[in-house]
């Protein structure tokens, strides 16, 4: 079930939204069908049997999907 990110033309309302098949997603506030779709950041998670694989989970602080460490933010001293 893929969900979609939306803001909606007529009340400007940005929402996520499940979307089935062939149905058209609507804005919940208004009711709308006139929606602009946005682009979905999205994690994925790899299960690895290698003992040195990299970590799968996000930078704590920043949210490099490289994994903690992987960002420069730790150098900003």
């Amino acid at each position: 079930m893929p969900i979609f990110e939306y803001i909606c033309k007529e009340c400007h309302h940005q929402f996520e939204a499940l979307v089935y098949g062939k149905e058209k997603a609507e804005c919940p506030k208004c009711h709308a069908t006139k929606l602009e779709p946005q682009l979905s950041v999205f994690a994925v998670s790899a299960k690895s049997s290698s003992a040195s694989a990299s970590p799968t989970g996000a930078c704590g602080s920043c949210g490099d999907p490289r994994g903690p460490g992987a960002c420069s933010l730790g150098d900003m001293n």
